[in-house]
């Protein structure tokens, strides 16, 4: 049973930062986010831009449940500026790297697995289907139990691997996410090929369309010290140079 909760972020990214960005995150901010806050990474891609706004970075966060982003926040928020004062620096240093962003607070689908089970069994992509599904209010967990009970063995076939599902919070349930780990990119494209030449799939989408109001993919590669990508979570040693967060 999966009783985590998850911090969903669309980062805009300023120029040709991207890569210096996604290291800022995993190398610099992911160690100190374990060490002081519970926080693992889920992972950190950039955004294919010929399927999405560009340049983007996605950030997944894995928190300890709802309870345990009560302290989450009041660690961050309990001071004048709204920011953990220690981090005064990483906030300086991210600054010029993005100009802004958007985020939700996602809860997962019972059986889906942590990165902590991810990582332990290997699950990785050569690129990863980003789906965000807006669904009739009242129903992010029924598409959720159709995902489980039909759709993971339709996209198996293709080769497809479920890295995560959720549904947001505070959106009357109304919003999933779903992120598919892809072996190679030729998996992808036939995929893509058979999405109404194979009755199966074509017949999995219609029936999601029951609840599904609308579906949005991107795709996305991880970035270099991406737990899917390393198996594990980042560490101050994969630091380029020396950090000290002040």
């Amino acid at each position: 049973m999966n009783e985590k909760l998850y911090l969903h972020e669309f980062i805009d990214i300023i120029g040709q930062n991207r890569a210096q960005y996604m290291h800022h995150m995993t190398a610099n901010w992911s160690p100190v986010g374990q060490e002081d806050r519970n926080q693992l990474c889920y992972g950190v891609w950039g955004v294919l831009g010929s399927t999405g706004r560009w340049p983007e970075v996605v950030n997944i966060w894995e928190l300890e449940g709802i309870d345990g982003a009560v302290d989450y926040f009041r660690f961050e928020l309990n001071s004048p500026t709204l920011q953990d004062p220690r981090m005064a620096k990483w906030w300086t240093a991210a600054a010029p790297l993005r100009s802004g962003g958007n985020d939700r607070l996602m809860v997962p689908a019972p059986w889906t697995r942590t990165i902590s089970e991810l990582c332990a069994d290997g699950v990785r992509g050569e690129l990863y289907a980003h789906d965000r599904l807006m669904v009739r209010p009242g129903t992010s967990s029924d598409y959720l139990e159709m995902l489980r009970e039909q759709g993971m063995a339709i996209h198996a076939r293709y080769g497809w691997e479920l890295a995560g599902a959720w549904e947001s919070l505070m959106v009357d349930d109304s919003e999933c996410f779903v992120v598919w780990a892809i072996p190679r990119w030729e998996a992808w494209a036939e995929y893509e090929k058979a999405r109404r030449a194979d009755p199966e799939l074509a017949g999995w989408w219609n029936a999601a369309r029951e609840v599904v109001t609308s579906t949005s993919r991107i795709i996305l590669i991880d970035s270099p010290l991406c737990p899917f990508k390393i198996g594990r979570q980042p560490r101050r040693s994969d630091r380029t140079q020396a950090w000290d967060e002040g």
